[in-house]
């Protein structure tokens, strides 16, 4: 098999001119879309990745929300910021930039976002909805994976696909959705024994 270069950089440029089209009828009818991003610390990476974010809504018309808190930020305080995002009717969607600082439990800030505000896709309804087909938003990175495939045309159903990386954001939801579209999926982690034998075509 030969492999192919997927050119990520020009689907992303043509979903965002999408976008910007449907951000545009959405103001036309009253509703500019927002998004609300929460960084809590000082995490470089993480610092760039939000820039990312905050830039990539400008070019498409969604207007941001960057709420940066310090890395002693009491958990309860964070609660406080989503619980606020949550009733605030300007806010559509709301992303919590991970890692959090270890003081914070992180799966009890993901829990108390809005199921529908829930952009990233990591609460347990989201999740539990990629088991059954059912959910509300999917988690970011499989569902660009899911693009790149369809923008080459790559049906899996009926493909052995191999999954390297089991985590919660990635691996384990980017299994299910292929799952979803038929195709026999092997989850390979850390403790994986004789990686090559997995994935050698």
């Amino acid at each position: 098999m030969t492999a192919r270069i997927i050119d990520g950089k020009a689907l992303s440029k043509q979903l965002r001119e999408g976008f910007k089209t449907r951000v545009g009828t959405l103001v036309a009818q009253g509703v500019t879309p927002g998004l609300a991003v929460i960084l809590v610390g000082d995490n470089p990476a993480s610092r760039v990745y939000v820039g990312n974010k905050v830039k990539a809504c400008e070019e498409c018309g969604v207007r941001s929300f960057h709420i940066a808190l310090p890395d002693d930020t009491v958990e309860s305080e964070v609660l406080a910021t989503i619980a606020r995002l949550n009733a605030d009717p300007a806010v559509h969607g709301i992303l919590i930039q991970l890692p959090l600082p270890p003081h914070i439990d992180g799966r009890k800030v993901l829990e108390a976002i809005s199921v529908h505000k829930d952009v990233d896709g990591f609460h347990l309804y989201n999740v539990g909805g990629l088991v059954v087909g059912n959910t509300i938003f999917p988690p970011c990175t499989p569902y660009g994976v899911q693009l790149l495939l369809d923008t080459t045309g790559t049906d899996v159903a009926g493909q052995n696909v191999v999954v390297v990386g089991a985590s919660n954001i990635v691996g384990k939801p980017m299994a299910l959705m292929l799952l979803q579209r038929e195709a026999t999926v092997t989850l390979c982690h850390a403790r994986t024994r004789d990686l090559a034998q997995h994935t050698i075509l």
